[in-house]
């Protein structure tokens, strides 16, 4: 069987070239190439390049690619109906008398896509209608030789371990989702039951930051790489008006991953808000700028960048005499570490070396690569909204999806990287589930930490005492 190769080979700078990876010679049915590298094809002709014959196997860059960006255009049940058909129509395996010569050299490559595409894009199988196709195609190919019809078995056994992970694991984040509750509220009815504070929880800012890297590792493991795309999806205009995959966005984990980042910021803003003496608000301060430091050591970007994001908070900006007492000369190499402007030219440049190190890494420590996610969208979505999906005549614009594929894969190598450091259930309970500030309830406890400066202040605070409080 052919073999997969780890995500970071399959990308080099000139995307696709088929002298080096195609063994059919292609007789430009409906597809473009310039200098060997596609550039653009006919959808119908891109999917028949996608199912292999008996003489030929696509490349691995062009299953995921294709497979990342055919859902801009058709959902993936339809996909998957169609690879189907032209399989077993192209192969003759629906006649009666199948010759089983024939299915044993086809089965191994027809095999080999949908290990593929169960391994790299689970949950499109969340669908009945993929599974039932999945199913009838996997049978077809099992009913040849009693090899095939374990490794259809072990395929199938993955594929529902996986779904049943994910499910597990979105059911738990919609538990810790309906207990969370305000601060603010449960200070006022059951003030005993936070005595607790980070400091008291782990004083030692290297397994803060060790463990805020378990969860932000764990929640980038389960977003799918299509996620990325559906995230973006439109209708097609050129699909007869028919809705995209767009009208069922499956972009939850990736929504729980940038809820993660929210909700670290208002922990910081409130764990920095919430002590009454200016000294213990001080020392917090520096205590997340320690952890924020060796965030930045480990490669663990996007936590760095929420707990800048919390310090720069107006709640926490404005408390002057706190920030008085703060030794602020690491708080600003931070800051300028994920400076926004030329394009966060800085935390781009430290990202490159983070993962250039990953790279050459000789331990999982080493390989640990968490980008500034909301950037990483960004950017996503700055490269599909600036470039056509399809050309003037109609093609899919397959240039601007090798882009996309280069930076999604780009992800998914650094989404497998296993945690290297031990998890400490009690930091990680807190982290996940201690109750949060509001915006309201931290600017309230910042203006009774140092008073109002102008009237616009003193009138909030007023405004913001009786209607939380119940106070004048």
């Amino acid at each position: 069987m052919p073999q997969t190769p780890p995500f970071a080979a399959m990308f080099d700078s000139s995307g696709y070239n088929r002298n080096l990876y195609q063994s059919k010679e292609d007789s430009c049915g409906g597809l473009y190439y310039h200098d060997n590298n596609l550039l653009s094809g006919s959808l119908e002709a891109l999917i028949q390049h996608l199912v292999p014959n008996v003489d030929y196997y696509p490349d691995r860059t062009y299953i995921f690619t294709f497979l990342l960006s055919s859902r801009l255009f058709m959902h993936p049940y339809e996909l998957m109906a169609k690879v189907c058909h032209l399989c077993i129509e192209q192969q003759r395996l629906s006649e009666p008398g199948l010759d089983k010569n024939r299915i044993r050299k086809i089965a191994p490559k027809i095999l080999q896509l949908l290990t593929e595409w169960t391994e790299t894009f689970p949950y499109d199988f969340r669908d009945e209608r993929m599974m039932r196709n999945l199913k009838e195609l996997a049978q077809r190919i099992a009913s040849g030789d009693e090899m095939y019809r374990k490794n259809v078995q072990q395929l199938l056994q993955n594929l529902l371990r996986k779904l049943a992970t994910v499910s597990q694991y979105e059911e738990v984040l919609a538990k810790i989702n309906a207990t969370s509750t305000d601060r603010l509220t449960v200070l006022k009815t059951k003030p005993q039951s936070i005595q607790r504070d980070i400091i008291t929880v782990c004083n030692d800012p290297y397994a803060l930051a060790q463990q805020l890297t378990h969860i932000e590792l764990e929640r980038l493991n389960y977003i799918g790489p299509e996620e990325f795309v559906q995230a973006f999806v439109q209708k097609d205009p050129l699909d007869n008006d028919k809705s995209c995959y767009g009208d069922r966005k499956k972009t939850r984990n990736l929504e729980a991953y940038v809820e993660w980042f929210n909700r670290l910021s208002y922990l910081v803003a409130t764990e920095i808000c919430m002590p009454v003496k200016k000294k213990h608000r001080a020392r917090v301060i520096e205590y997340f700028i320690d952890v924020a430091r060796e965030c930045f050591n480990i490669g663990n970007f996007n936590s760095l960048m929420a707990i800048v994001s919390g310090m720069n908070m107006s709640p926490v900006s404005r408390l002057k005499k706190t920030w008085a007492k703060v030794k602020t000369a690491k708080f600003d190499i931070l800051e300028h570490q994920m400076d926004p402007s030329s394009n966060f030219y800085n935390y781009r440049t430290a990202l490159r070396g983070a993962a250039q190190r990953s790279l050459t890494a000789h331990s999982n420590r080493e390989k640990i690569v968490i980008p500034f996610f909301s950037l990483l969208i960004k950017d996503i979505y700055f490269l599909n909204e600036g470039c056509a999906n399809r050309l003037p005549n109609g093609h899919v614009n397959f240039e601007k999806f090798w882009e996309l594929a280069k930076q999604v894969s780009e992800f998914m190598t650094w989404k497998q990287v296993e945690c290297p450091f031990e998890r400490d259930r009690k930091i990680l309970q807190y982290l996940l589930t201690i109750p949060v500030f509001s915006d309201d309830a931290l600017y309230l406890a910042s203006y009774e930490s140092e008073s109002p400066e102008n009237h616009i202040e003193k009138d909030r605070w007023k405004t913001l005492r009786s209607t939380l409080l119940g106070r004048v």
